[in-house]
């Protein structure tokens, strides 16, 4: 058994994007360095903590520091997922952090292995301020994209509506 790594360092595209319809989208997130690619499959709900947890940090580093808060935080990038899609591994768990000398955010990820060969899939990429906070407003609007959330009871709601157990049985809620 052997921990394979993958090394994205100054990354020239991050972003995260979903394929398939609400209700049965899967989700990747995604890097490139020069003609190097990596796709990994990640949960609906890993793709909003990251970008929660990007805002948080890159916040926190403007308030700590305003001459890194900059209008260039807005820059439109084409953050559509590259294909082939094919998922190298699929997200365990991720972190963040920052290279204050390089100014880079770096993001770690885990995986799971899918070759029993492997013991575990570690990738680190790092990215520019402005990269990641286009990779979170991004991330946000993706996750967003998907199913109505029921207001009663925080379930997705399909297409042909749903069972909301908080209505205690007073018919199902629709879209």
């Amino acid at each position: 058994m052997a921990e394979f790594t993958y090394e994205f360092d100054a990354v020239h595209h991050i972003t995260a994007g979903a394929i398939g319809p609400p209700g049965e989208r899967v989700f990747y997130v995604q890097a490139r360095q020069g003609k190097q690619r990596l796709s990994l499959l990640a949960e609906k709900e890993q793709v909003r903590a990251l970008a929660n947890a990007i805002d948080r940090l890159l916040d926190e580093l403007a308030e700590k520091n305003p001459q890194l808060s900059t209008t260039d935080d807005l820059l439109v990038m084409d953050m559509r997922l590259e294909e082939p899609l094919e998922a190298n591994f699929r997200v365990e768990q991720m972190g963040l952090g920052y290279d204050g000398e390089r100014d880079m955010v770096v993001l770690v990820v885990q995986g799971v292995a899918e070759d029993e060969e492997q013991e575990s899939i570690l990738a680190r990429l790092s990215a520019t301020r402005h990269q990641m906070r286009a990779l979170s407003t991004h991330a946000t609007s993706v996750v967003e994209a998907g199913r109505p959330i029921c207001g009663n009871c925080g379930r997705p709601i399909d297409a042909e509506g749903h069972f909301c157990p908080e209505r205690n049985g007073h018919g199902p809620v629709h879209p």
